[in-house]
């Protein structure tokens, strides 16, 4: 038996037609994940999936905001954090250091729904 792994990571974004186009900016245009169908089965759900590679998925469904000020995040790692900042910040948005990780350089930014994402490079070892 293999170890499980994650297939997708669910966040939220407001219902809408408007903001499943903030999403596109964001998730394809600032930073580069193609747009993947959402099956016909749940077609009317709202839903906006993007694909991030080796068979992952981030998926974004409809909820009414909320307050949300805990920890929870995901991360992405990416091959070129600083390019990955500069677009970030070309396009508005303000991401924010946090304790460094050896080997591990990182940064957190929250998307434009409030869901926050850490981006890393991963260097080595660092633990």
């Amino acid at each position: 038996m293999h170890r499980p792994r994650i297939q997708h990571v669910s966040i939220p974004r407001p219902p809408g037609p408007a903001s499943a186009d903030q999403a596109r900016a964001f998730f394809t245009g600032v930073l580069g994940l193609p747009e993947k169908p959402v099956p016909a089965s749940i077609a009317s759900l709202d839903l906006v999936w993007f694909d991030v590679g080796d068979g992952t998925e981030l998926h974004l469904f409809s909820e009414e905001p909320r307050d949300d000020s805990s920890g929870r995040h995901l991360c992405l790692e990416v091959d070129e954090l600083d390019a990955v900042r500069a677009r970030l910040v070309e396009a508005g948005y303000a991401p924010w250091d946090t304790t460094p990780i050896h080997n591990r350089p990182r940064f957190f930014c929250r998307d434009p729904f409030g869901n926050t994402i850490e981006y890393t490079t991963i260097l080595g070892s660092y633990v």
